[in-house]
């Protein structure tokens, strides 16, 4: 079996399926591991280096057309696809929500798809969950750049000339990124404090230091996999109008509400931005899905009335080199798990609840009924 890893097909992702540190585990399995030329670019590997550990360096045509699996970080395009064999596979990040010719193709092609998104929250899956190791990341990169841009230091200082009030840092939203922000903001010394629509969290807001802001918002909860339910237009408007007051006192204000499949919901307008100090920041992390904040733009930072709106994507290849490893692992586990030596390749055994989910495509038939 032939597994190869393609590099990223956009310059703002700098991250790397396969990693010097992770790799190995495909090695064991067996398999002959190519790598797109340059795949470790972004995280400083050369291509002499994966080749000292018996990695074999190929072009991206020359992956395409003969991998039996395939591991990448974005989806692929029609005429890369239609370089594929049939029956080969194709693992990865391939946002299928926004890709679903690409499911399609797939299916007319006869070639497998895996969704890395759509690993299950289940503790067996935990180990494949590429949205939770990468957001995790993203969280920490968000307070990192909002502290690069905001004019006063975040912890209290006592100095002779006096003391330096800690900044206050405002967190919208309390997944695996915003838990992450928290807690690195926390470290910094910031006086923190976090909003989300589910009550349940307040509990893990405050073993981090922080304060949970209550809203009442009326039934809220949580879907079957962990993530927010979507709130009615009500709800969102008495949360925007509720969580404009700790916008007002804050610093720096990082929302990081996103719906899966759907639209990010827009939380702060240009009324709340415009109650807020100038020098002060607002981050916004949903901004690739439509984002959180009224005039944020993908990869530029906007300002109104002296409030920095920023908006970056792919924020966990801010740092690449975790970020590569940690996905590696993702994908190893997944590949490692389905793997049948006998063989040498996937068993698509789908009486398996990681293989329902995740996989899109299979044997020229779309499997999920999402996208059927």
């Amino acid at each position: 079996m032939i597994i190869a890893a393609l590099k990223s097909n956009t310059d703002s992702d700098t991250r790397s399926p396969i990693h010097l540190d992770t790799v190995k585990t495909l090695i064991d399995l067996g398999a002959e591991v190519w790598f797109e030329e340059d795949v470790g670019k972004g995280i400083n590997i050369s291509n002499e280096i994966f080749e000292e550990i018996g990695l074999k360096n190929h072009t991206r045509e020359s992956c395409l057309k003969n991998a039996n699996l395939i591991i990448t970080n974005q989806a692929l395009e029609q005429h890369e696809l239609e370089q594929m064999k049939s029956n080969s596979t194709i693992l990865g990040m391939v946002s299928p929500f926004s890709n679903q010719d690409l499911i399609k193709s797939c299916s007319k092609l006869k070639i497998n798809l895996v969704s890395m998104e759509f690993i299950p929250r289940i503790t067996r899956a935990q180990k494949m969950d590429v949205l939770s190791s990468q957001a995790n990341l993203a969280g920490y990169v968000a307070v990192i750049e909002s502290a690069k841009y905001l004019s006063s230091a975040l912890p209290m200082m006592m100095t002779a000339a006096g003391t330096l009030k800690p900044a206050k840092v405002f967190v919208i939203g309390v997944g695996v990124a915003g838990l992450q922000a928290i807690a690195t903001a926390k470290r910094l010394g910031a006086r923190v404090e976090a909003f989300d629509t589910r009550d349940v969290v307040e509990e893990q807001v405050n073993s981090l230091g922080a304060k949970f802001v209550k809203i009442d918002l009326g039934e809220t909860g949580e879907t079957d996999q962990g993530y927010a339910k979507e709130l009615t237009e009500e709800q969102i408007k008495k949360q925007k109008e509720l969580q404009a007051k700790v916008c007002e006192r804050s610093d720096i204000v990082i929302t990081t509400a996103q719906l899966f499949g759907r639209p990010a919901p827009l939380l702060i307008d240009n009324m709340t931005i415009d109650k807020m100090s100038p020098g002060s920041v607002i981050f916004d992390m949903a901004v690739e899905s439509g984002g959180n904040v009224e005039g944020s733009e993908v990869d530029k930072i906007i300002e109104r009335n002296g409030v920095k709106i920023i908006g970056i994507s792919n924020l966990a290849s801010k740092v690449s080199n975790h970020a590569s490893l940690a996905l590696s692992n993702n994908y190893n586990n997944w590949i490692s798990d389905f793997y049948d030596k006998e063989s040498s390749g996937i068993n698509f055994n789908f009486e398996d609840e990681i293989i329902q989910s995740s996989v899109l495509v299979y044997e020229g038939k779309i499997t999920n009924e999402r996208f059927q």
